[in-house]
């Protein structure tokens, strides 16, 4: 193989990863949260409840929530109405993990303090690929559930 050809083969070769290389950043998770919010506790227990959406290409997992008001704060799901915890939930690509009541949801034992309405708790979601996100869930009444548009 002559200098030119060589030449040749490590441009093409090195375009093509660059391309490659492009197209895969596309193919991400893109996470944002919405409607947060934690109804005020009457235990040493409390629920949260959020909206993760994701707009990007690729799928990821809330693999972990960690909190100031809590050391034991896990990630519950609700299938057949019976509750059960879990190592993690799917935040598909182009979709959402919604956590609401009836359904999936975070779970906070042990309440170091119990939060009044008004007040906000501080989480911060950890997930498999993107970036932990800090929230902060709202303390509404007891019985708060809003409603979908």
């Amino acid at each position: 193989m002559n200098r030119r050809t060589m030449l040749a083969a490590v441009i093409a070769l090195t375009t093509g990863l660059t391309l490659a290389g492009c197209s895969s950043s596309d193919n991400k998770p893109e996470l944002k949260v919405t409607g947060a919010f934690m109804p005020q506790p009457v235990s040493d227990m409390a629920a949260g409840f959020l909206v993760v959406k994701n707009s990007g290409g690729a799928s990821d997992r809330l693999t972990s929530v960690t909190s100031t008001i809590s050391d034991d704060v896990t990630i519950h799901e609700t299938k057949n109405e019976k509750m059960r915890m879990v190592t993690s939930l799917e935040v598909p690509a182009g979709g959402e993990l919604e956590l609401k009541r009836g359904g999936n949801h975070l779970m906070f034992m042990k309440l170091k303090q119990q939060p009044k309405q008004g007040e906000k708790v501080s989480v911060e979601l950890h997930f498999e690929k993107a970036d932990p996100i800090k929230v902060d869930l709202p303390v509404k009444g007891t019985t708060h559930n809003p409603k979908k548009h």
